[in-house]
C-alpha cells in the first residue's frame, strides 16, 4: 500500500482536488482509501437513531453494518488522538491511499496552493513536502504542477507515494 499527503491551507482546494483525482484513479484500476484530518469534533452518526444512542449510554465502540456498508465509531474518552500511522493500520490493502491534512506529522504530502486565498506556501518550512500543485508558478526545485492538471498531479502522486 502506497500513501502520499495532501497538505495546504483552509480553501486551498484539497478537498476538491481529491475528488477530481479519486476517479481518475479509479480509472486507471486502483483502488484507493483516503484519511481525513478533522479540526473539530466530528460525528458522523445521526442523533436519536439506535447507534447513537448506544454511543450515547457510553458504548466504547459501535459498528454499524448494513448491505451497502459498515462504519466503525470509536470513542477516544480523553485519549490522546491517534497518530496518522495508527490510523493507516486500521485501513484494508489498497494500492494507493491519500491523506488529507494532518499537516504537522511527518509523511510526504503534496502541497495544494491557491494564489487567491492568500496565504504563504508552506514547502520552505516543511521538509516533507515533496511536491506542488498550484494555479501560479513557484520557484522551486520540487516537481509542480498545474492544480486543474489532474493527470499530472496523478503521475506526480504515484511517483512520489512511499510504501508502507
Amino acid at each position: 500500500m502506497k500513501v502520499i499527503g495532501l497538505a495546504g491551507w483552509s480553501g486551498a482546494g484539497k478537498t476538491t482536488l481529491l475528488t477530481r483525482l479519486i476517479p481518475h484513479f479509479i480509472a486507471e484500476n486502483m483502488r484507493v482509501s483516503v484519511v481525513k484530518h478533522a479540526h473539530h469534533d466530528f460525528d458522523v452518526d445521526v442523533p436519536g437513531k439506535d447507534s447513537w444512542r448506544h454511543r450515547q449510554a457510553g458504548a466504547a465502540e459501535v459498528l454499524v453494518s448494513s448491505s451497502r456498508r459498515w462504519a466503525l465509531m470509536h470513542e477516544l474518552d480523553g485519549a490522546a488522538e491517534p497518530a496518522l500511522p495508527q490510523l493507516l493500520a486500521k485501513l484494508s490493502s489498497v494500492e494507493l491511499v491519500i491523506v488529507e491534512g494532518f499537516k504537522s506529522e511527518r509523511y510526504r504530502k503534496i502541497e495544494v496552493h491557491r494564489t487567491n486565498n492568500g496565504k504563504p506556501t508552506l514547502f520552505p518550512d516543511d521538509p516533507d513536502i515533496v511536491g506542488i500543485a498550484t494555479d501560479s508558478s513557484v520557484e522551486t526545485t520540487l516537481p509542480v504542477a498545474h492544480l486543474d492538471d489532474i493527470p499530472a498531479i496523478a503521475a506526480m502522486i504515484k511517483a512520489l507515494a512511499v510504501e508502507i
